[in-house]
């Protein structure tokens, strides 16, 4: 399937409201929506409209007037594109205090490519288990657990709490799913459809460094995917690091863009 099918869907279905449909709070500006999550704020739009220069400054300048003044977040991101216009929207971002984030490759394919059988090795440790968590008294403990372990991998402290987590895993708005070695999370990741369209995202899974190289990812992303299969859904999309693009490239997913986040962060007393 071309790429420009793809990153056409992908910025007419995951965009704006998808991208809100967690939000407490959302107010719009010009073609920006602004929500607030348990984690924060965060910026959203289909394309900016054209607008540019002095005029793209001042949208930029009331938006940060607006989490600064009209929220409490210590932080929000705007998710910028690497196919966004202007092309100097991220030097204008960090003109107004924003810090760029590490670029990530979009990828987005047919999930029933990734649904696929995954042979793991027995680690030093012991055997691999991959398991989807429920529902239940164990599932505040296991949710800590998982969120532990993928802080410990990403550290951008920005991440869903256990409790929005726990929301979410008992409403069903979002799958949960580990690898563990024992009682040792070593990798993790959530699906989560977007109701309304045909996509589920796929996020988290970084592998702990020491275990590495085992197929442990990969193990996982095929067990969301035939989840995913499963409830009927056509599309997987993820956001992905330099490590995670060769798997999910070799699956048949397609990189159709980039994307940056910038973040501003409220300096103490502001």
């Amino acid at each position: 399937m071309a790429s420009q099918v793809l990153l056409r869907a992908y910025d007419e279905q995951l965009r704006t409201e998808a991208e809100m449909a967690r939000a407490g709070e959302v107010d719009r500006d010009g073609p920006l929506w602004r929500g607030i999550f348990d984690h924060g704020g965060f910026v959203s739009y289909r394309d900016l409209d054209g607008i540019e220069g002095d005029a793209l400054d001042d949208l930029i300048a009331r938006t940060v007037v607006h989490y600064r003044d009209e929220t409490d977040v210590d932080s929000f991101e705007w998710k910028s594109r690497g196919h966004d216009l202007p092309a100097d929207l991220g030097e204008r971002l960090v003109a107004h205090g924003f810090e760029a984030e590490p670029v990530e490759t979009v990828m987005v394919g047919e999930a029933s490519l990734l649904a696929v059988d995954v042979d793991l090795d027995d680690t030093p440790a012991g055997p691999v288990v991959v398991r989807r968590l429920l529902p239940g008294p164990d599932a505040e403990a296991d949710l800590t657990r998982m969120l532990e372990a993928q802080e410990s991998i990403f550290g951008t402290g920005r991440g869903p709490s256990v409790a929005s987590s726990l929301a979410e895993l008992e409403s069903g708005g979002s799958e949960f799913w580990v690898a563990e070695v024992g009682e040792r999370v070593v990798c993790a990741g959530r699906l989560t459809p977007v109701e309304g369209t045909d996509f589920a995202g796929i996020w988290g899974g970084s592998t702990l460094p020491e275990l590495r190289g085992r197929g442990i990812y990969r193990a996982l992303v095929a067990a969301r995917a035939r989840s995913a299969v499963e409830r009927g859904i056509r599309y997987i999309n993820s956001d992905c690091t330099d490590m995670s693009r060769p798997i999910l490239e070799r699956s048949g997913l397609a990189a159709i863009t980039t994307t940056t986040p910038y973040v501003w962060t409220r300096q103490s007393g502001a």
